[in-house]
């Protein structure tokens, strides 16, 4: 049985290159979708390897083994995989004010969508790479989360909904080290019809 393989992306929605507007330039989505590349292709690889390894306890270590290489690394291919998936399936909206059932779920758990703006802002500036709002199964509620690195993820039993890369590869060419301006960008460019979208039915 052959691994199942992800989808190397070979293009962006062109929605996203909207945000040329807000000062998110294309060259800058671009660049991005050469990394994004990059992660579906080694997500790939590494299944690859995966599916021909020696599963031998044996010789499994947790200084050093070829079990340990691949799943650790396996873990960060695919989440950067993830991450930049849902980074730009939601991104090419009019951003502003959520709509919807995730409207409802961002007042519900923080009292008003400006408080969840303020939130996400400085979860932005307090994050070293992911900024996520995730779908809490179990609590039925929406919360955000730090992803300090691609292999972070929500926590277990979450959706992820939103997925704001905040590694200096999305805004340095644009906007320097302030990384502000660029979520403040960011957010008005949100498409909230696809962040409802990834609501659980």
């Amino acid at each position: 049985m052959e691994p199942k393989l992800v989808t190397v992306p070979e293009a962006l929605p062109e929605k996203v290159y909207s945000s040329e507007k807000v000062g998110i330039s294309k060259a800058t989505h671009d660049a991005h979708l050469g990394l994004w590349k990059g992660y579906a292709n080694k997500t790939n690889e590494i299944r690859k390897l995966l599916h021909e390894v020696d599963v031998d306890p044996t010789k499994a270590n947790q200084v050093y083994s070829q079990m340990r290489a691949l799943k650790v690394n396996y873990a960060f291919a695919y989440g950067g995989f993830i991450n930049h998936k849902v980074y730009f399936e939601t991104l090419g909206g009019e951003g502003g004010t959520a709509t919807g059932d995730v409207h409802a779920l961002i007042t519900e758990a923080y009292g008003n969508f400006d408080h969840w703006v303020a939130d996400w802002k400085s979860t932005g500036m307090a994050g070293r790479g992911w900024v996520f709002l995730g779908y809490d199964h179990e609590e039925q509620k929406v919360h955000t989360y730090i992803g300090d690195s691609q292999d972070t993820f929500p926590t277990w039993n979450h959706t992820l909904l939103l997925a704001m890369d905040v590694y200096e590869h999305a805004y340095y060419l644009d906007f320097q080290t302030a990384r502000m301006k660029y979520i403040e960008a960011y957010m008005q460019c949100i498409d909230w019809d696809a962040v409802n979208a990834k609501l659980p039915k």
